[in-house]
């Protein structure tokens, strides 16, 4: 009698539990992936800020700086360029010793205001120096920090100048060790 019980009984098909296996497999690995790229997204930056809050301190592209300030765009002229001696700093990072060697060029107004720069090369100097060394390395790598540098070194060169006359300035040589 047992064995017409077991014969009686339908056996479920052998392929089922292992294509449940599979869906389940499946689907986790599309949420993990989908969850991995959405991390990726976030961390990268590039989530947009609201229109008040990013305006204002969306760092500007070379030729829409020098639009606002009336300096030169793309088709209008350059100015003088004012050379200044490459600059070997400690970077501020606080487990391990970095180093930040950068070159400098100067765009000015006119051929005058190079005459000013190299007047006030030690004061300006001073100021590129405490500037570089409170930055560190993750900060100097990045593109939004290599902007917000640019701009600070135009603002305290311009501050230590009778006229303002730096338009921007430009990084020739940039490494970090």
């Amino acid at each position: 009698m047992s064995e017409a019980a077991e014969e009686k009984a339908p056996a479920p098909p052998a392929g089922m539990p292992m294509k449940i296996v599979i869906i389940l497999v499946g689907g986790t690995l599309i949420v993990a992936l989908g969850g991995a790229f959405m991390m990726f997204k976030m961390m990268s930056g590039s989530s947009e800020k609201p229109a008040a809050e990013g305006a204002a301190e969306k760092p500007a592209v070379h030729g829409e700086a020098a639009a606002k300030e009336g300096g030169h765009a793309a088709g209008g002229e350059a100015g003088a360029i004012a050379d200044l001696d490459p600059f070997i700093v400690n970077l501020a990072d606080s487990p391990e010793v970095r180093y930040l060697k950068v070159t400098m060029k100067l765009e000015v107004d006119a051929p005058s205001a190079v005459e000013d720069v190299k007047a006030r090369t030690p004061q300006i100097r001073d100021a590129i120096l405490v500037l570089l060394t409170s930055l560190d390395s993750v900060t100097a790598r990045s593109p939004q920090g290599k902007y917000k540098l640019r701009e600070d070194v135009t603002q305290r060169i311009n501050g230590l100048l009778p006229k303002k006359s730096v338009k921007t300035a430009y990084f020739t040589d940039f490494v970090i060790q």
